[in-house]
């Protein structure tokens, strides 16, 4: 999936140098004027990073940000605050709403392109585009492509996000509302058991090539992708 970016701003000029730039990185990049129509949006689906400005009609960025901090459906979405506030108060208050990163205008596109970057590597590494690999098996999310060593692993498209989430996060348990809402989305209203059928299959698929052992059961609390000691 081509990670969504959420560019909140409200001049035109800037949100078309936005929506171009970060279109050409290979993003998909959604767009509103105001914390209010941005807010309409997250709750049909969220992005998978947010650019906020801090100066908007109505609400501002700086509000939106704390507010979405607050909202444990939103605490972990990536937000960077973009403005021309540039003052050290400024950017102390930008910090502790808990923003990600503070870029200031005017800035370079390629900057800015480099911080996003950083931030989903850091707080959404499946977001990030990059390569992950744990053991033999390396998922190039560009290719859409799955590799055991030299061997294709072909996956379900369900069963490709189910694994991009897990090499993303090695070693953690998630139970299956967590996986519910981070690969189906948390407005996809599903049994729980779905989540197993999907193991299962993605077990069946990793077979073949002895990497089946990866993905664990916890008992009691979910699945976890162990990495090869």
């Amino acid at each position: 999936m081509t990670p969504t970016i959420l560019a909140v701003e409200d001049e035109p000029a800037i949100l078309e140098l936005l929506t171009v730039n970060l279109q050409d990185a290979g993003y998909e990049v959604r767009t509103a004027a105001d914390a209010e129509s941005a807010e309409r949006m997250m709750q049909e689906s969220l992005p998978d990073l947010l650019l906020l400005d801090w100066m908007l009609p109505g609400r501002s960025g700086l509000a939106f940000a704390k507010q979405l901090r607050a909202d444990a459906r939103t605490r972990e979405l990536p937000i960077i605050m973009v403005t021309a506030r540039a003052d050290e108060a400024d950017r102390v208050a930008g910090l502790e709403a808990w923003v990600d990163d503070y870029v200031t205008k005017p800035f370079s596109p390629r900057e800015l392109k480099a911080r996003i970057k950083a931030v989903l590597r850091r707080r959404a590494p499946e977001a990030a585009q990059e390569p992950l690999q744990a053991g033999a098996l390396t998922l190039d999310p560009l290719t859409h492509r799955v590799t055991a060593g030299a061997a294709e692993v072909r996956l379900g498209p369900t069963e490709f996000r189910l694994l991009r989430y897990f090499l993303a996060r090695p070693e953690r348990v998630h139970s299956r509302t967590q996986l519910l809402d981070q690969v189906w989305g948390d407005r996809v209203y599903i049994e729980e058991r779905t989540v197993d059928v999907h193991i299962r299959r993605l077990r069946l698929a990793l077979e073949p090539f002895g990497q089946q052992g990866l993905i664990q059961t916890v008992r009691g609390s979910g699945y976890r992708l162990a990495l090869p000691r």
